[in-house]
């Protein structure tokens, strides 16, 4: 029963715990003083009672051996009449009682008349009654029956030694019993008070300091399933013990995403080392054959006997063919293929290739050139980046209702900026984070290396290549560092 309590989360065992923390000290000096008033007021009528018997006994001893019960009658009848306590406790009776257990007289004659027995009393109203009940003859007594209505105080009455009689006073306890119900209604209404500021004030910070740690139990709970995800640590703005150990925690889910991420990166390293050895044993194969054709274009071209027509084709696939040979040399870390720079009829030959796939996709395909005759950058590496770029923008634009492609290339600073937008499908999140990945596509037919491919030659060439996308278009923008003009080699 007792594990069951505390396995309730802290959201409620704080504010509870807190209650019961708050309601037991409440209920416990509340009793604690209506006690101690309780016993206040006792002791105050038997301070009282003390002090008026003991005058009592020495005004009474005269009367009582001059046998002048009328003046004795007086005296015991003058308390009575006015309070003789501090808290107004007055006493309910007053006899004096003979050596021989007799009324000598009493502040009620009528219910106690004088010379009766004391034996003839009622036992439960009056205890000395009671046959084996001895009256102190030497000091005041006080006499509380369990359950008894009154209390009562006797005082021996003497002259120069000699016991004369007793004087019983007697007090209701109904005095004590008010006082008592005054101060508990008093107590219970300050407990309230108490109460009412300090539960809501308990249920605050119980709450303040229960729902971030409920918070924090549910992320952690949930990072083996998940991305961890950090707490926000404006919903407990402390440096205590507690905002310490969330700091801890958005440290340690730093170490996590910082681990995910090399883990990422070692296992993409391992891909694209088993695909470089692939793509270089391919390669290897492709440049054999990519070698004899050139020397035959260079061969037909030394010949001079081609027409105009023919000759700008061939140039054209001989471009081509470098292009393909610089592409190859990328896929070849131990490859240095001859750089040839950038010039605007590398732009157009891209725009001549993609014709044909624009035409079929009645895409709007619109391409803006802002360079000078011969930029100091790789030819080859530029028109296969621009190629892949706009092959997958002109794919992407397809699905849309009037596809749209804008490309722009131009040196801004010391960069070649090459920007290409469509407005086909938008990509999300999920897709954005694994783009450059070899062998994700999400095309049909398409085999996933083109972004790749690109990556790669924008990596190799110093530049950096970043995909902006939202409702309306995606923008990628490669930013290519221009080298130093130098002599073609």
């Amino acid at each position: 029963m007792i594990r069951w309590l505390f396995d309730h989360s802290l959201r409620q065992k704080i504010p509870l715990w807190g209650a019961v923390l708050i309601i037991c000290p409440t209920v416990f000096l509340s009793g604690l003083m209506m006690y101690h008033t309780y016993g206040d007021s006792k002791n105050s009528i038997v301070a009282g009672a003390t002090a008026l018997g003991r005058v009592l006994s020495k005004t009474l001893a005269p009367s009582l051996i001059h046998d002048d019960l009328w003046r004795a009658f007086e005296m015991v009848r003058a308390p009575m009449t006015t309070s003789g306590q501090p808290d107004g406790a007055t006493p309910d009776t007053i006899t004096v009682i003979s050596p021989r257990r007799e009324v000598v007289v009493s502040s009620d004659p009528q219910r106690l008349p004088t010379l009766s027995p004391i034996s003839r009393l009622d036992r439960e109203l009056w205890p000395i009654s009671k046959p084996d009940f001895k009256i102190s003859e030497t000091r005041p007594a006080v006499i509380e029956e369990a359950g008894s209505q009154f209390i009562y105080m006797t005082f021996p009455i003497a002259d120069r030694g000699l016991y004369l009689g007793a004087l019983v006073i007697r007090y209701p306890r109904s005095h004590l019993y008010a006082k008592f119900w005054e101060v508990a209604i008093d107590s219970a209404l300050l407990g309230l008070a108490v109460l009412v500021i300090l539960l809501p004030v308990n249920w605050y910070w119980g709450q303040r300091m229960a729902v971030p740690l409920v918070k924090l139990a549910s992320l952690m709970k949930g990072i083996s399933g998940r991305p961890p995800e950090k707490f926000a640590t404006e919903s407990y703005g402390y440096k205590d013990e507690l905002g310490q150990m969330f700091a801890a925690y958005n440290n340690m889910v730093d170490v996590l995403e910082e681990k995910a991420a090399l883990e990422r990166q070692v296992l993409s390293s391992n891909r694209l080392a088993a695909i470089g050895r692939l793509t270089a044993g391919i390669a290897h194969e492709i440049n054999n054959p990519l070698s004899g054709m050139l020397t035959s274009i260079d061969t037909q071209e030394k010949l001079g006997t081609l027409d105009e027509r023919s000759a700008r084709a061939f140039g054209l696939i001989k471009r081509g063919l470098q292009q393909i040979r610089d592409t190859m040399g990328a896929l070849l870390v131990e490859a240095r293929p001859k750089k040839r720079w950038l010039e605007p009829r590398d732009l157009e030959d891209v725009r001549t290739l993609l014709q044909h796939e624009v035409a079929t996709g009645r895409i709007d395909l619109q391409i803006v050139t802002d360079i000078p005759d011969r930029v100091p950058i790789p030819a080859g590496a530029v028109r296969q980046i621009m190629m892949n770029l706009l092959h997958n923008a002109v794919r992407a634009a397809g699905m849309a209702e009037a596809g749209e492609v804008r490309a722009f290339i131009a040196g801004i600073g010391a960069d070649l900026v090459i920007r290409v937008t469509n407005n086909g499908e938008t990509l999300n999140e999920d897709r954005l984070g694994d783009l450059f990945e070899p062998f994700v596509t999400n095309h049909e037919g398409g085999n996933g290396l083109g972004l790749w491919v690109t990556y790669q030659l924008v990596s190799q060439l110093g530049g950096t290549i970043d995909v902006n996308s939202d409702e309306t278009q995606v923008e990628f923008i490669v930013r290519l560092p221009v080298a130093e003009d130098e002599k073609t080699s």
